[in-house]
């Protein structure tokens, strides 16, 4: 079995962090932050790439070509009860929200659903994104102001929650969707009563609440501002050019973490996962990976200095890693990123097909953070590629 197979031995990882500067405890802490969540037993010549699509797709198609007619934001607001109502303190406690949201009532029955404050509804777009882990929908916001109303009301429960400026882009998973659900019911009611399962809708509602891929959605939130808020200036970019860049490396990024979770059951915030998403990215964004974008990215441009408020604040792990054990993470990340780079550029230059993303994060999600920084990662990563495509690809496919 190939997963963890070129991970150093626990024993070299700690004497690796020790000659970081990690004493005992801070090693310890580290030795558990770094722990490999992804299982790569998936992974074989059994699985094609591009994955299916997950059975949420054809009801975003529908949605994507009405807005295309009506706009986006009128449709999605039809479809998502969230959207109908302000974002303002205290409205998830309220009696009309918990019913729109919880109990699918429709808005146009609920007083308090005067609608989500959007300026600019023709600045956000809706589009089914091709990705290798299987189409998914994106919520493109243009504007800042409009990217937070959204990302308030579809992942804080309408509360004017404060938004890291960092912070331009959002996964949304586990999404109940009462319009799917409704569908559901038309078709329950549709059916003569001896082919019914149940005798009543709840309790056919009851039976399928277990089968949560009926009426779950996943979608992805984007901006296209600065990518990690770092103005165009500092990477010596037109600033249109810019935030094209960051609107794909936002996309490629989020579709990286959708991939490691259908295929490999994990989706963290952690540095190895940061690492490997933004590599991804950027090389689909950018063509290739920049270690110094990298480091500009999480607040390491720097280094040794760590710039505070820095995008690596949000990977800090829970319960967060002590100061000490910090330090020694930005000299990991540097290390990794380094030898990411020399990788990356032994490599034809991006963007790459659907199996072959694949693979290099797979590649990537193989090894720990430790491995990414030793002396010998950019080999290690080599060999692990080569396992990897001979396991997806065996000599008689």
């Amino acid at each position: 079995m190939l997963a963890y197979a070129t991970n150093m031995p626990d024993d070299l990882q700690a004497e690796a962090l020790a000659g970081l500067g990690a004493s005992p405890a801070e090693t310890d802490e580290l030795l558990a932050y770094n722990e490999n969540a992804f299982a790569l037993d998936s992974l074989s010549s059994e699985v094609c790439f591009p994955l299916p699509d997950e059975p949420f797709v054809p009801f975003w198609e529908s949605v994507a070509a009405e807005a295309r007619a009506r706009g986006a934001f009128t449709v999605l607001r039809e479809h998502l009860p969230q959207l109908r109502f302000p974002v303002r303190p205290g409205i998830s406690e309220t009696e009309g929200y918990r019913a729109a949201t919880r109990r699918g009532v429709p808005p146009e029955e609920i007083p308090e659903a005067t609608g989500l404050g959007i300026e600019r509804p023709e600045a956000i777009e809706l589009v089914i994104h091709e990705s290798p882990a299987g189409r998914i929908p994106l919520l493109i916001a243009r504007r800042r102001e409009e990217f937070v109303a959204l990302l308030q009301a579809l992942t804080r429960r309408n509360e004017p929650e404060p938004v890291p400026p960092a912070q331009g882009a959002l996964m949304v998973s586990g999404y109940n969707n009462w319009s799917r659900i409704r569908e559901l019911r038309r078709r329950w009611e549709a059916l003569p009563p001896p082919e019914r399962e149940t005798a009543t809708w709840n309790e056919e509602f009851q039976r399928i609440q277990g089968r949560r891929e009926l009426y779950q959605d996943r979608f992805i939130l984007l901006s296209d501002g600065p990518y990690s808020a770092v103005p165009a200036a500092d990477l010596g970019l037109p600033e249109a050019e810019w935030r094209a860049i960051s609107l794909a490396l936002r996309r490629d990024h989020e579709c990286t973490h959708y991939l490691t979770r259908r295929l490999f059951g994990s989706m963290r915030n952690n540095l190895l996962d940061e690492l490997i998403a933004d590599y991804t990215g950027m090389v689909g964004a950018a063509g290739r990976f920049r270690a110094s974008w990298f480091l500009r990215f999480v607040g390491l441009e720097d280094f040794p200095r760590y710039r505070p408020g820095g995008r690596l604040d949000l990977y800090r792990g829970k319960p967060p890693l002590s100061d000490g054990a910090f330090r020694v993470l930005q000299a990991l990340v540097k290390r990794a990123a380094e030898a990411l780079e020399r990788f990356d550029a032994g490599l034809p230059p991006g963007p790459r097909g659907p199996e072959e993303t694949a693979l290099l994060i797979a590649a990537l999600a193989s090894l720990r953070l430790e491995d990414l920084a030793a002396g010998d990662a950019v080999e290690r990563l080599g060999r692990t590629l080569s396992e990897l495509r001979g396991r997806l690809r065996p000599a008689e496919r």
